[in-house]
C-alpha cells in the first residue's frame, strides 16, 4: 500500500430479479453500500447506507430473504443521486484506488450511474483483488470473499451480505495478501548450505 495514496474499499448489494422482473429488462441495481477509506493504512472515514433503487423499488422476496434486507430498509433508504454525491465526497480530491472483491461492483454502479444519467464517481484506478487473490495463490477458480479469508485462518467482519461488513473484510483480506507479498519479496531463497551441515557430511565421506 503506497504511503499517501488513499485506497477505498467498497462492497454493493443489488437487487434481485423473480418471475415476470427476468424478462422485464430486469438489471441490477444497489441497494446498500459500505465503504472505508484508508489513508497511510489507517481507516479514516466509514459510510453505509441503503439505496432506494429506481427501475425496480419493489425488492423481490428472493432478494429480501437472500440478503435479509428489508422494504422498510429500502424505503427509507437515500436516492441513487444522494448515494453517488455521498461517495463522490467520501473519495475526495486526490483519486484513490478502489478495491473491491469480484467486477460486479464497478460494473453495476456504472451502468447504474448511465441509466440515472449521473457521472461515475470515481476518478481513480480499480483492483479486483478477487482476481489479484487468484493470481498470488494459483487458483484456478475464483474464491468466495468469506472462503478466502477463512483460508487464511480468520473469519470475516460481522455478517456475509451486509455492504459494510464485507467491505472490512475485504480490506482485512487486502491486508494479508500484502503482507505476504511483502515477505515474499523480502525473502532470499535458502542455499544448499543453510540447509544441511556440510562439515558432518564431509566427515561421514572422509577415510
Amino acid at each position: 500500500m503506497e504511503m499517501n495514496q488513499p485506497y477505498v474499499f467498497i462492497d454493493f448489494e443489488f437487487t434481485m430479479p423473480e418471475g415476470k422482473m427476468k424478462t422485464n429488462g430486469f438489471f441490477p441495481e444497489i441497494i446498500e453500500v459500505g465503504a472505508i477509506l484508508v489513508v497511510n493504512n489507517e481507516i479514516q472515514k466509514q459510510f453505509s447506507a441503503f439505496v432506494k433503487p429506481n427501475k425496480y423499488p419493489i425488492l423481490s422476496e428472493r432478494c429480501k430473504n437472500f440478503l435479509k434486507i428489508s422494504q422498510q430498509n429500502i424505503d427509507e433508504g437515500i436516492s441513487f443521486e444522494d448515494f453517488v454525491l455521498a461517495i463522490s465526497e467520501f473519495e475526495g480530491d486526490k483519486p484513490s484506488v478502489v478495491v473491491t472483491w469480484g467486477n460486479m461492483d464497478m460494473k453495476v454502479l456504472r451502468h447504474n450511474c448511465q441509466q440515472a444519467g449521473v457521472e461515475f464517481p470515481f476518478k481513480g484506478k480499480f483492483v479486483d483483488l478477487s482476481m489479484e487473490y487468484k493470481r498470488f495463490f494459483g487458483d484456478q477458480n475464483q474464491t468466495g470473499l468469506w472462503k478466502a479469508v477463512q483460508e487464511y485462518g480468520k473469519e470475516g467482519v460481522g455478517r456475509h451480505h451486509r455492504a459494510l461488513d464485507d467491505a472490512m473484510t475485504t480490506y482485512h483480506i487486502f491486508k494479508l495478501v500484502e503482507k505476504d507479498k511483502q515477505y515474499l519479496e523480502k525473502h532470499q531463497p535458502t542455499t544448499i548450505g543453510d540447509r544441511i551441515d556440510l562439515s558432518k557430511v564431509l566427515s561421514k565421506l572422509a577415510f
